[in-house]
């Protein structure tokens, strides 16, 4: 009997045992090496189409802003300087190839606010927006190289899984690295364990935030020798940072606390608003809280986000295309419920949340628990109509409280 006839490369003439894969045309083969080395060549002679920007389709800092109004209630300030960021990044990757007596370098961010402000939603709903790879990433699982924990390299793998590996895809883009304040330097005080999540961290975010070429390992976690690297260049990759920074405010206050010896130093002292320390926060006050002098002076923009004030709690509750309460009456559409909330339920729920003092984030809770018995009974019971008023959202949070205080 004759041998069965190999399949073989029509390009290269290799067989399908020495390839990683074969693909079947009409008359012929070709393996994934040929179609690689193809692209290559195309991508060369600039026949790909190459994914550059039309100053007429970028969205201007007013359209930015604008996008982000219809999900984040306030925090003006911080918008405008999000929007201006993303939009100057544009247009530095529209300068990067041309030959321009002016190079535009990139201007990293950092946010301050206190939980539940927004920060972590800026970011996200911004990524809905852009034409460019964006990711988030979690600056509290990092710990210096050679301990248990992840390299600061690891925060470019998500930016690389987003652009589907693609390298020049990748190097075009911006991430978020969240909870920055959790890397900060743990003391002053001289010791003789190295803080290998705090300081040593900073030290090898300086390299990313500057801009320089650094292997990154494909999946993520730790790097060893025999692992295969793929080589990024993070000059043009925006980073914008955000934190919390718990009990920063005493630090500002120590600043802004400057008295003039004389009868007229309360005159020329400042006006501070003690309820909003956040905005006069300066890098100095960063700089006592824990970053290094070298990791502020790589983030130059600084903005803050204010503390959410009664209004905003109540249109945070309403208004936003993914408010809370609408989020809860989809859910109950989805059984053939109408659920509708009393002004009167909605105003209790914004001073359970002052009272908590967990911003944004502590209206969720307490919805969740006004509604947790409801939708449980709900879906079996027929009903078509649920109406919640100030006293059955008084009751509900008052018996989780007498729960919470029993189990303690």
């Amino acid at each position: 009997m004759a041998e069965k006839k190999r399949k073989r490369c029509s390009f290269c003439g290799r067989s399908e045992e020495q390839v990683a894969l074969l693909m079947t045309g009409m008359e012929g083969y070709i393996c994934n090496e040929c179609v690689e080395q193809a692209h290559a060549i195309l991508r060369e002679e600039a026949m790909l189409p190459k994914s550059d920007f039309d100053m007429k389709e970028l969205p201007k800092p007013k359209e930015i802003k604008a996008f982000l109004d219809e999900y984040v209630i306030g925090q003006d300030e911080a918008k405008c300087a999000l929007a201006v960021s993303v939009y100057n990044h544009y247009k530095r990757l529209m300068q990067r190839d041309a030959c321009e007596d002016v190079e535009i370098e990139k201007s990293n961010i950092i946010m301050v606010g206190s939980t539940g402000t927004g920060k972590t939603l800026l970011a996200r709903t911004i990524a809905r927006l852009l034409k460019v790879p964006f990711t988030i990433v979690d600056a509290t699982v990092l710990t210096e190289a050679g301990y248990v924990g992840e390299d600061v390299e690891s925060l470019l793998t998500r930016l690389l899984q987003v652009a589907d590996y693609n390298v020049e895809e990748a190097e075009r883009g911006i991430v978020f690295i969240d909870e920055i304040d959790k890397i900060a330097r743990k003391s002053d005080n001289p010791s003789i364990t190295r803080d290998v999540s705090g300081e040593g961290v900073q030290q090898g975010l300086l390299k990313l935030l500057e801009g320089s070429i650094v292997n990154v390992p494909p999946q993520g976690g730790r790097k060893h020798p025999e692992q295969k690297m793929i080589a990024v260049n993070t000059k043009h990759i925006l980073f914008i940072c955000g934190g919390a920074f718990d009990g920063i405010e005493k630090k500002i206050a120590q600043r802004l606390n400057t008295h003039v010896v004389g009868f007229d130093s309360v005159q020329n002292c400042m006006h501070v608003d003690k309820g909003d320390m956040m905005r006069y926060i300066a890098p100095q006050d960063l700089r006592s809280f824990g970053l290094i002098p070298e990791i502020v002076g790589r983030l130059p923009i600084l903005t803050s986000l204010r503390p959410l004030d009664r209004e905003a709690l109540r249109n945070i509750l309403t208004e936003p295309k993914n408010s809370i309460i609408k989020q809860y009456v989809k859910l109950m559409e989805m059984d053939g419920v109408a659920l509708s909330f009393e002004d009167e339920a909605l105003e209790y729920i914004v001073d359970v949340a002052i009272e908590y003092k967990l911003g944004a984030r502590g209206l969720r809770s307490i919805v969740e628990t006004i509604m947790m018995d409801k939708m449980f009974e709900i879906p079996s019971s027929g009903e078509a109509v649920c109406r919640i008023t100030r006293e059955y959202a008084r009751v509900q949070v008052e018996k989780r409280q007498v729960l919470n205080m029993a189990l303690s």
